[in-house]
């Protein structure tokens, strides 16, 4: 009889779900569409609530595009950007993209900005850079996972931004990969 018990706890702890992850599949979700090159001075809305810091440009940024995520999970798995579906691409923006992460009832949580860009203010406040300061990233380059939740719903919403000459955006994924079962979650340390 003991065996028999033996192998049923041993079975049962088999198919025992890890909130780590385990041996769940990577999810991605549209987070931009591409949006062509366009000289900047044709784009007619603007974000009058951010400054660019500039002396060369305008210093309030035009709006190239905009997208939002439905409402995600990254508990237990890391966040990165891709240009495609099945991430195997890198992604282009000229700005940049501010990226806001937002609770469940939509007030603001964080934002960053990732792109090439001196610098970018709302109000008094400064908003820190993800990433390199560049137009283009390779496949998983830039990690969100820092600057999620690490418990409960949020959703991303992006606004990609130009402040001269032209602005564009190819598509942008977020890829969602589950860490290893008992991998290191090194977040907040």
């Amino acid at each position: 009889m003991r065996p028999l018990l033996f192998l049923c706890a041993l079975a049962l702890a088999g198919c025992a779900h890890s909130k780590t992850g385990g041996g769940a599949a990577p999810k991605s979700v549209r987070l931009l569409a591409e949006t062509l090159e366009r000289e900047t001075t044709q784009r007619a809305e603007v974000r009058a609530d951010l400054e660019v810091e500039t002396t060369d440009f305008d210093r309030t940024p035009r709006v190239v595009a905009t997208g939002e995520t439905p409402l995600l999970s990254a508990e237990g798995s890391d966040a990165f950007l891709y240009g495609d579906e099945g991430a195997s691409t890198g992604f282009a923006v000229d700005n940049c993209i501010l990226l806001e992460v937002l609770s469940s009832d939509g007030k603001p949580l964080r934002s960053v900005v990732i792109g090439n860009i001196p610098g970018l203010s709302q109000g008094k406040e400064r908003i820190d850079s993800l990433g390199p300061s560049a137009f283009q990233f390779a496949p998983g380059e830039v990690q969100l996972t820092s600057i999620l939740p690490e418990q409960g719903t949020f959703k991303l919403r992006a606004t990609v931004l130009d402040y001269g000459g032209v602005g564009r955006v190819t598509d942008v994924w977020v890829r969602l990969v589950p860490r290893a079962a008992g991998g290191d979650d090194l977040r907040g340390q």
